[in-house]
């Protein structure tokens, strides 16, 4: 969707002129009388999103004139692009470069459509913007939507082959090294709890990686869930539940946008991303409530419930980056229905070991509108995932709290040195916002992006 942003135009562009609401009156009473008439007749109000037509003396369009309550209202952009008459718009010189920046990602993120099985409802406006970053904001519009795809694609397109496919791409487009682990090449090289979970499966489970950058770089190591679909497993879902786990690679799919991100900026870290892929199916060789498995850390897992295998993958995941001792090591993971019940579906919930770290990232949430919220690791509930056989169990014993005994048992899987950051997220808008369309959703990657900026390009 960067493709609707422009630097530059050789034709003809209609002026959007964008006023805040405690500004309308005065606007107003600068315009010909015409335009006052319109705007009178036509009952105009300027509320945050309202945009009128106006046209010149021949009926044409001249201009659009779009409301917002503030300089903070940049979302309301969202939905111009799919709303307009088709052609090239442009920000009048006024708007300033910080807010031109904002409107622009709003305005990409709205052009969105998900159209491989089907062409495009109707083709996006595009945007003329000369002041800010162009390039900052289409790579922030392409990464969103690199995710959003991923997610809205069915499993029947986005197994564990697809995902890696998707994963060398990148790998290919910003020169990093890609390899992967596959079926029993997962035992072989001791990862046993990523094998358990996706060996019932057709389709064999991977474990995805790619390095990029300096090695004398700060390392930074992203994890992410790729469960490609989950069943359930022998806890099999109900319905209506298992009908949109397509998602739940959703993980997988922030830490592969936000990687484009960081090596689109160039950000100057030594980034290593893992992947483990897997469909959590169900056959003859399916793992079991009561089994015990291993972990690539050495602990053992009871299995108490097949549905929280999310955080089996991941944790085998998290033992290898840990064994790089990385500066900053986070995962993504749509881990909980505990989280989305803590913080609605449309906040990133999140834990974090340095409390320096979660302020800054929650300033920076609201500062983006970007929304994330950080949960306790509260260690008092770490008793609740203790088994009575074996180290731990994958499904605590109370139902209470569920994304904070989640986080603690990935938490088991990272030496207390390493600064961890875990985010439990939705992947999914499940009603309709300007610049957020229904289906898949990219959350809080924008807010850690601009963290590892700060941090990592200070001094640089």
């Amino acid at each position: 969707m960067s493709d609707v942003l422009l630097s530059q135009t050789s034709g003809q562009t209609v002026p959007l002129h964008v006023v805040f609401a405690s500004d309308y009156d005065s606007w107003v009473a600068a315009q010909p009388k015409v335009r006052q008439r319109w705007l009178l007749n036509s009952a105009f109000e300027p509320h945050s999103g309202q945009f009128s037509l106006l046209s010149d003396s021949e009926g044409g369009l001249e201009a659009v004139l779009v409301c917002l309550n503030d300089d903070t209202d940049f979302w309301a952009f969202g939905s111009l692009s799919l709303s307009l008459p088709e052609g090239v718009y442009a920000l009048e010189a006024s708007v300033n470069a910080p807010l031109a920046e904002k409107l622009a990602l709003s305005w990409g993120l709205g052009a969105y459509q998900f159209a491989r099985y089907r062409s495009a409802t109707r083709h996006a406006s595009k945007l003329l913007m000369k002041q800010g970053d162009l390039a900052a904001v289409q790579q922030q519009v392409e990464a969103t939507c690199l995710c959003r795809d991923l997610v809205n694609t069915p499993a029947q397109d986005m197994m564990p082959t697809d995902l890696s496919k998707v994963m060398q791409d990148l790998a290919g487009q910003f020169g990093a090294e890609f390899s992967e682990l596959i079926g029993e090449q997962l035992l072989e090289n001791n990862f046993p709890a990523i094998h358990a979970v996706g060996r019932a499966s057709v389709f064999e489970p991977r474990l995805l990686d790619l390095n990029w950058g300096d090695v004398s770089h700060p390392k930074v190591t992203l994890v992410g869930k790729g469960v490609c679909f989950d069943s359930g497993g022998l806890n099999i879902k109900p319905g209506q539940f298992m009908r949109w786990m397509k998602k739940d690679m959703g993980g997988g799919a922030h830490v592969l946008a936000l990687a484009s991100m960081i090596m689109a900026a160039k950000v100057p870290v030594r980034l290593r991303v893992l992947v483990p892929a897997v469909e959590n199916a169900i056959s003859g060789n399916a793992f079991r409530p009561g089994d015990v498995l291993a972990s690539r850390k050495g602990l053992g897992i009871e299995i108490d419930n097949t549905d929280a295998e999310g955080r089996l993958v991941l944790c085998d995941a998290l033992a290898l980056a840990a064994e790089e001792s990385p500066e900053l090591l986070l995962d993504f993971a749509t881990l909980t229905g505990a989280a989305r019940v803590a913080v609605g579906t449309e906040v990133a919930a999140f834990f974090a070991t340095n409390d320096d770290t979660a302020q800054q990232l929650m300033s920076l949430s609201a500062e983006l509108q970007d929304p994330a919220w950080r949960l306790p690791l509260h260690q008092e509930y770490r008793g609740f995932i203790e088994s009575k056989i074996t180290d731990l169990l994958n499904s605590a014993t109370v139902p209470q709290g569920g994304a904070i005994t989640a986080a603690l048992f990935l938490q088991a899987f990272v030496p207390d040195e390493i600064e961890w950051l875990h985010f439990d997220v939705m992947a999914w808008n499940n009603r309709p916002r300007p610049g957020r369309p229904e289906g898949g959703e990219a959350m809080g990657i924008r807010t850690v992006f601009a963290y590892l900026q700060q941090r990592y390009t200070r001094g640089a």
